[in-house]
């Protein structure tokens, strides 16, 4: 496992189903690709090591990156690519979210095999697995654009077996694949600070990791497909929890007679302090939950995180019971709202 963590903005840059996909180079063609100046203060790091990774001192991009998927998050990562200079080419279900990144310059094309056809690596952040699935190696998927010379990289949170279908499709064509959820929510996505859980291709990895640093400020690399996936379930199977049991915090406090700002306060700088809390504490006091991650995403990776840990005999109790509150929360409407308004399934008036 190695880690990159960004110290600097990154410089401006001008460059369950069936299928079938093809090949990624190591080595892009000169005329594929553009070369820029190193980033001297981006430093690589083995996990639990100082030794520095053998990146080398040039980025070579890709000249023609696609992104498929332009939601809550894929939108302002391919913004982010488009104001680095990255030629982009998008593809969205609902072609009104392009226009936006179309204004900024970015090309259009009506639908994800055109989308891979006519770039050298292609991005897809979906909303679940199905999704996933259909945009990659459906009809009219990226996988039928995909030729020699070009890579698949998903950002969406799927599970395990989804990811390795995705790649092992691809990969069986000599594609080159690399799964690379993301840690972060909107504001993370817009201000181009994402973690990358990367996992698959290692020369995929390499050539694409300056455009990871575009839009994220650290990158992991973990191995073989799959372990991407499970660290990101993993991740918001904790964040999850977390947010459960701080609702039922705040609402303690409010009943015994305590001001649950100062709940947030207290909670905010003490050892159990987590950005989330004081971003998302003030408004969930006035019961209002700007959707950063809709609570259905959430819940959706807490199925996954329990399914995974059912299929290794791990005991999760705390998890299966905090999913058990953002079922009821959808089940009454929540679903398009921040995870944060799982306090409303606390709520006498919601409560089964």
């Amino acid at each position: 496992m190695s880690l990159l963590v960004k110290t600097t903005n990154c410089s401006r840059l001008s460059s369950t189903a069936m299928a079938v996909c093809s090949s990624f180079c190591l080595h892009i063609p000169t005329r594929l690709t553009k070369s820029f100046p190193a980033k001297p203060h981006s430093l690589s790091f083995k996990a639990f090591s100082s030794q520095a990774s053998n990146a080398s001192s040039k980025d070579e991009l890709p000249a023609r990156v696609g992104f498929l998927g332009l939601g809550i998050m894929g939108s302002p990562m391919a913004q982010n690519l488009i104001k680095s200079g990255c030629d982009v080419t998008v593809w969205n279900r609902t072609k009104s979210k392009c226009d936006p990144l179309i204004s900024l310059g970015a090309k259009y094309k009506p639908s994800p095999e055109e989308v891979a056809a006519s770039c050298d690596v292609t991005f897809a952040m979906l909303a679940d697995p199905e999704s996933a699935v259909a945009v990659a190696l459906g009809k009219h998927g990226a996988a039928n654009g995909m030729s020699s010379g070009k890579g698949y990289v998903d950002v969406s949170t799927v599970d395990v077996a989804t990811s390795k279908l995705i790649g092992g499709n691809i990969k069986a064509t000599g594609a080159s694949f690399l799964e690379a959820p993301v840690s972060g929510s909107k504001k993370p996505a817009e201000d181009g600070q994402l973690i990358f859980l990367t996992a698959g291709d290692k020369s995929l990895y390499e050539t694409v990791a300056s455009l990871l640093d575009i839009m994220g400020k650290s990158r992991f690399y973990l191995g073989e497909v799959g372990n991407g996936a499970a660290m990101k379930l993993v991740v918001n199977m904790i964040m999850g929890s977390m947010m459960a049991s701080f609702s039922e915090g705040l609402l303690l406090t409010e009943k015994i007679g305590l001001d649950p700002k100062v709940l947030v306060e207290v909670v905010s700088q003490g050892a159990i302090s987590a950005p989330m809390y004081s971003m998302k504490g003030p408004s969930m006091i006035q019961s209002v939950y700007p959707t950063a991650f809709p609570l259905k995403h959430q819940q959706k990776d807490m199925r996954l995180a329990l399914a995974l840990a059912e299929s290794v005999s791990q005991s999760t109790p705390i998890a299966a019971a905090a999913n058990e509150l953002y079922k009821v929360a959808k089940s009454h409407g929540l679903s398009d709202e921040d995870f944060s308004a799982v306090i409303e399934a606390l709520k006498p008036k919601l409560k089964h």
